[in-house]
Parts: C-alpha cells; structure tokens; sequence
C-alpha cells in the first residue's frame, strides 16, 4: 500500500506555450513506491507535464509539491538536488560524449566521487551491454542502448522520483520487453516512477495506476487495471 502523504502533488497546474494552453488546471498525486503512467494523444500535454515537473519550463498557475515540499519556483538542477530525475523523450543522450562520460555528466549535482564511482559500477551491473560500451561514443549506440544510457544517467542523480517520457519510442518489441523489465525492477529498488508512454497498453500493465490526458486536461483516472477495461480507454487508446 503506497504510504499516506504524497511524494509528489501537483495542484491546479495549467502551463501555455506562448498563446496555447498546453496543460490546463490538472491535478495528480504520486504517492512513495508507485508507478503513475500519462496516458493520451501526441499533444495532450504529457511531455509538458513532466518538464513542468522537472522545471524545465515554466508554469502559469498551479502548485507542484515534492516531499510536503513546494518546487513550484525551483530552478531545475535544485530539484535533481531534492531526488527528482527527467530521462527525456528521444533520448537526448550527449552523442559525442563516451557512455561512461555521459554517465558521469548524470551526477553533475553530486560531490562524492567513491559513491558516483559505485553508482556508474551499479549501473553497469544493471545494464551490461553498457558495461561493454563503456569508452563508445553515445552517438553510436543503438536507439535501444541510448534509451537504456538515458534512464542510468538520470539514475546516477540518485533520485527518488524518475520521470520516464516514451521510454518506447523507436523501438523493436525485444528492446520495449527489456525496458519495461528494467522499470519494474526499478520499482522493487524503492524508485517512484511516473512514466509517460504513448503504448498505452504496456504502460497501464506495468502501472499501479494511471491518468488519461486529452487537450491539456485530465479526463480519466483510477487503478491501471480498471482503466485497461474502461470501454472509453479501449476505444480510444487501446484498439
């Protein structure tokens, strides 16, 4: 049962991209341990919901809390500090950067450098093909190796909220399978996950529970398996 005070809550958050109102007055709730997906349309928001999130950009109204906390005017690399992490969608590994620099670039908040050395270690023990890559250039490596460098470099800030953005996207069913083991592993090392999948089948199997985005709002929501049933959900996203 995920614990009674909230790890993230975001209250009344509306953001606009100049004119438009990409993110209008939603509300979500993270609770410590879970898995939260963002489902709906390419242009729902949910990508800006996580940058808004993570601060990236900016928001118009509303309150973001993490941890009782209020982030709402935070800069972005304070809160990667407070355990907030953004593996962005397509990617954005640093291509001409080794694995092993993009890695260490993941833990630029940090100062330990013995525990980012055993982190870069573990994040190797995690993914192997990794370890075999370690002096390859980003750029190189296939799209599923750099979706694999783009969650361990977002790991390496030792976060304990990871927001994960198509995690899928461009990528073989094998390497999707793969991913997805990866992220419910991660769960089981106390990572609260809120992800973000246009695959909006395999994001509500792997969730506890989820949200249905439309035109910046949110429409739906409840526990990942009654969504799975809900006919509104099947007919729009599951077909």
């Amino acid at each position: 049962m995920p614990d009674a005070l909230p790890l993230l809550e975001i209250s009344q958050l509306s953001v606009n991209y100049g004119g438009i109102q990409a993110v209008q007055s939603i509300d979500l709730v993270i609770h410590p341990g879970e898995v939260i997906t963002l489902i709906g349309a390419n242009g729902a928001g949910k990508s800006t919901t996580l940058r808004a999130i993570s601060r990236i950009i900016n928001i118009r109204e509303g309150q973001i809390r993490y941890g009782g906390q209020d982030i709402t005017r935070k800069q972005a690399h304070q809160v990667v500090q407070l355990g907030i992490a953004h593996s962005p969608e397509g990617r954005r590994v640093l291509s001409r950067q080794t694995v092993l620099d993009n890695l260490e670039l993941g833990a630029y908040t940090r100062s330990d450098r013995l525990g980012i050395k055993t982190d870069i270690e573990y994040q190797f023990c995690t993914f192997p093909r990794l370890a075999e890559r370690r002096h390859q250039l980003a750029g190189t490596l296939s799209g599923g190796e750099q979706q694999m460098l783009a969650i361990a470099r977002a790991l390496m800030s030792r976060p304990k909220l990871l927001l994960l953005d198509e995690p899928s996207l461009g990528l073989a069913p094998a390497i999707v399978r793969e991913i997805f083991s990866i992220i419910q592993n991660l769960r089981t090392t106390g990572v609260t996950i809120l992800l973000v999948e246009q695959n909006a089948h395999l994001a509500l199997q792997h969730a506890d529970r989820g949200y249905v985005l439309e035109a910046g709002r949110i429409t739906l929501s409840g526990k990942a398996a009654d969504l799975l049933e809900d006919e509104r959900v099947k007919q729009a996203y599951l077909g």
